[in-house]
């Protein structure tokens, strides 16, 4: 996964994102928060499935902040999730070496989410991408907007 510093033709934004799941597996939902910092425009968006885990919401997040820009775009991805940061950064590259296996031990076993991973590493590619990873539930402005409206996605699943 490329990470460089911001390239002159290329935009530059901000992707806040968190997931949140009712039980693990539950009710889930995703959330982002775009921001263009040059002209200061944001946009928000949540969704989220009826039976889930908190790792799918959270890659779901990622992706569809990624899929929301309609151009190449340097993208510093800001998450809670180390998940998703350590797993774009340091494991996708041997995942997709070891054709989306990881070793357990020491048998290979299929890298779990592998549809979603496979759909951030195609984003990933398209865009440039830089992950920062914060602490959660510690007053993070954005982190917990993301939050907020992740809850809130999730509980529309909730019976």
């Amino acid at each position: 996964m490329p990470e460089s510093e911001p390239q002159e033709n290329k935009s530059f934004v901000q992707l806040y994102t968190d997931g949140a799941c009712r039980g693990n597996p539950g009710p889930g939902g995703w959330a982002y928060l775009l921001r263009h910092p040059q002209t200061g425009t944001e946009k928000e968006a949540a969704g989220g499935e009826a039976l889930t885990t908190n790792n799918q919401m959270e890659l779901q997040a990622v992706i569809q902040g990624l899929l929301a820009l309609k151009r190449p775009t340097q993208v510093e991805v800001i998450t809670d999730s180390t998940y998703v940061a350590k797993g774009s950064r340091e494991w996708l590259p041997n995942w997709k070496k070891n054709d989306w296996r990881r070793r357990e031990g020491k048998q290979w076993k299929p890298v779990k989410n592998e549809e979603l991973w496979r759909q951030l590493d195609e984003l990933l590619n398209k865009h440039s991408v830089h992950f920062t990873l914060v602490k959660g539930h510690a007053g993070h402005p954005e982190n917990e907007r993301c939050d907020e409206l992740a809850v809130e996605a999730a509980l529309k699943f909730q019976s």
